[in-house]
């Protein structure tokens, strides 16, 4: 079992399905108690009832200031407090600058970045009460390269890095860890228009959910206790590779 990890509360957003869901599960496994916060309320109730007793679902739409202080509150009042908090959700959308309108750009930053912000002010008070906690934020390869007609979603993603790295600063001393995870391409719903066999990847296969889940045990776990700010590439290599291998 992952040190650290056993009866600890996570609270991972966009946990319903795809990736949130493999951390959701594999989090619930290492033995913490698990929030499964997304707004896919079918998914999610479905996946809390599979897990049973040391999960409970919420409905969150991670832009909402206020939905956040009453999620947390809610958590807060059940089970004491959030030690691990997983900024999973996000959306992505695509195209030329010269017809990327002002609504994607909008849409994608306050869902992938002010949505990262917003939860991590939400529970740093619990945190800071606790003594200890551990913020995972999930950003992407993005966030440390550009790439063409991602405009939104990469300044978001280098936004999220670079948020990481300020909380990391403040909030040390209060024993809470702030780490971000950069994902290359993996198999989800979100990536399924991209076939990976064109990308160069050094390890020459597309990445799956639970290719991230150990990175998120080992920063949300006690192993990792005196790691923060830093950022992890869980990519197969993709970051590194130049043209097709």
């Amino acid at each position: 079992m992952t040190r650290g990890l056993d009866g600890r509360v996570a609270f991972v957003t966009g946990g319903a399905r795809g990736i949130g869901a493999a951390y959701v599960r594999a989090l619930h496994d290492a033995g913490a108690r698990v929030v499964v916060a997304d707004l896919l309320e079918a998914e999610g109730a479905a996946l809390v009832a599979d897990l049973g007793e040391r999960a409970r679902f919420a409905v969150l739409d991670v832009t909402d200031e206020g939905a956040w202080t009453a999620v947390v509150d809610e958590v807060v009042a059940a089970w004491g407090g959030v030690d691990v908090l997983v900024n999973n959700a996000g959306i992505a959308n695509a195209g030329p600058i010269e017809h990327y309108p002002r609504a994607k750009w909008d849409a994608v930053i306050a869902v992938n970045l002010t949505g990262t912000y917003l939860g991590c002010r939400a529970v740093v008070p619990t945190m800071k009460a606790a003594g200890h906690g551990s913020i995972v934020n999930i950003s992407s390869v993005e966030g440390m390269r550009g790439s063409r007609g991602l405009h939104g979603y990469v300044a978001a993603k280098f936004g999220v890095r670079g948020l990481t790295k300020s909380l990391a600063v403040e909030l040390g001393g209060d024993g809470i860890r702030v780490n971000s995870i950069h994902p290359g391409w993996i198999d989800t719903d979100m990536t399924a228009r991209i076939d990976p066999s064109g990308l160069p990847i050094p390890m020459r296969r597309g990445g799956r959910p639970d290719d991230l889940t150990g990175t998120v045990l080992y920063l949300a776990g006690d192993d990792s206790a005196y790691v923060t700010g830093a950022e992890i590439v869980v990519d197969g290599g993709m970051i590194n590779g130049v043209g097709h291998l």
